[in-house]
């Protein structure tokens, strides 16, 4: 047989590679044709929202731009970390609110955790009334608005006797209507770095204690103990820090380390309410894990404490670590309900702000970038823990 010749294809009539694949029948070019749809339109709704809110105010006569930054605010504020006086400027007043915010955003994430293991740890417990207790706490305290809560302690304090008969917790420390009084230490330079090199250590060693067998390395026992090391000698190279006891002078108290009733309540209210959350999350990751996991560590004679802090827990972790990033930034935007008792953040002083210039437009676009900005920085650290903790292939 005469093998069997294919037709040429004439001249002319030859289909294009080029064009086959550019038409919208290929799945990636129709991907990227909608795409770049999807952004244009994005684009044009944003253009013109910018152009006609522009032409709105232009036309109104209202001043644009964040050029107020730079004027004096004259808003006063009770609690400042950073210096501050009434005559400093808009931009300075902004920055105090947001270090009052990373202020109670962090001692919240701290005794939140704390409070929450505590109760989540309590739940699995086989004591009735333990774990009845703590099913309690988290039932009632969910289901209580948060804002409610904080202004209910906010009035308990209220309610509290005057500082002439304030309650003492113990020696030194003073509880009134006015506010809680605590024996403060005036640290030196080397105190602080003594201070900031023991918290590294604690972390270190909180880190590589929690981290799974597999994921624990002898550089972070390392680090850990020379921080620690490093803290011992600044500390005694600053000398004794001088220790500040409050005394009642007339109708209040001076000295120490004063914590104002709004800022209390604030922080028992978000600890206690995200704590019934942190609970919850902490009694599911440790339920996760399986039960022949328990009954390896009784076959090995350890205890059940032994078992849940060096078996259970770093395994658990890697369940509760998400969540717990989304409590926490929880926490940190739950906070804006200060203003509704006074505690100067970044929305109260931004309120203030924005009703002493008018720019409503710039006031709220940086209270939403700096909410995202600390809400973005919890994120990151969190899943870098996340990251650190997790199993690593051989």
């Amino acid at each position: 047989m005469s093998p069997e010749i294919m037709p040429s294809p004439q001249p002319g009539r030859r289909p294009s590679a080029i064009a086959s694949v550019l038409t919208l029948s290929n799945l990636k070019v129709r991907a990227i044709f909608l795409q770049l749809l999807v952004v244009g339109c994005v684009i044009g709704i944003a253009w013109f929202l910018v152009t006609t809110t522009r032409h709105n105010l232009e036309s109104r006569s209202i001043a644009t731009g964040f050029g107020f930054l730079n004027r004096q605010a004259g808003i006063p504020i009770g609690e400042a970390i950073l210096a501050y006086t009434p005559a400093d400027t808009y931009g300075r007043a902004l920055a105090v609110g947001l270090v009052n915010t990373a202020k109670v955003a962090l001692l919240g994430i701290v005794f939140a955790t704390i409070c929450g293991t505590a109760i989540g740890i309590a739940r699995l417990s086989k004591n009735w009334l333990l774990s009845r207790l703590a099913g309690f706490y988290v039932e009632v305290t969910r289901d209580i608005p948060l804002l409610l809560q904080l202004v209910f302690w906010y009035s308990v304090l209220q309610g509290l006797p005057s500082a002439r008969e304030a309650l003492s917790p113990f020696p030194g420390a003073f509880l009134s209507n006015r506010g809680l009084y605590l024996p403060s230490i005036n640290l030196g330079f080397l105190h602080g770095l003594a201070l900031f090199a023991l918290i590294v250590a604690g972390g270190l060693a909180l880190r590589n204690a929690l981290a799974s067998p597999l994921a624990r390395s002898k550089k972070f026992t390392f680090a850990s103990i020379s921080a620690f090391i490093l803290a011992t000698a600044l500390f005694f190279s600053g000398g004794a820090p001088e220790v500040d006891i409050p005394a009642l002078s007339g109708f209040n108290f001076r000295g120490g380390y004063y914590v104002s009733p709004e800022f209390f309540a604030l922080l028992f209210g978000l600890v206690a309410y995200t704590a019934a959350f942190i609970a919850e999350i902490v009694r599911a990751g440790i339920l996760a894990v399986r039960n022949g996991q328990w009954e390896a560590g009784f076959a090995l004679g350890l205890s059940r404490a032994q078992i849940l802090r060096k078996i259970v827990v770093p395994q658990a972790l890697r369940i509760i670590v998400p969540p717990l990033t989304s409590q926490y930034v929880n926490l940190t935007k739950n906070s804006s309900l200060a203003v509704a008792i006074g505690y100067q953040e970044t929305v109260s002083i931004a309120n203030t702000t924005l009703n002493q210039t008018g720019q409503a437009i710039e006031v709220i676009a940086l209270i939403m970038s700096a909410y995202l900005i600390v809400s973005l920085s919890i994120s990151l650290v969190m899943n870098w823990h996340d990251h650190a903790i997790q199993l690593k292939a051989r």
